[in-house]
């Protein structure tokens, strides 16, 4: 295997982890712009109100992406094994 290949490999790991963190943290990212929002308006400074919330929106999140997480996880194993079994 040469260096462009295991290069090629490595960046497509790294684009794949994006991939698949990218929607969760952006609904991280929007309910604590939310909260933080509703802690302005309010005026209520409570520093774990935010926590509850941004977590459960995040296990939710997760919960319900996890589908397309597998899949995406899956195609990119059955490419590596391709490469792997091709390798001579």
């Amino acid at each position: 295997m040469s260096e462009a290949e295991v290069i090629d490999i490595v960046r497509q790991a790294i684009m794949l982890m994006i991939q698949i963190s990218t929607p969760v943290m952006m609904i991280g990212l929007v309910v604590g712009v939310v909260i933080a929002l509703l802690q302005a308006l309010t005026q209520v400074q409570e520093m774990t109100l935010v926590f509850v919330p941004k977590i459960l929106a995040i296990y939710l999140s997760i919960f319900a992406l996890f589908p397309s997480m597998l899949a995406l996880l899956t195609a990119f194993m059955h490419s590596l094994a391709d490469k792997m079994i091709s390798i001579q």
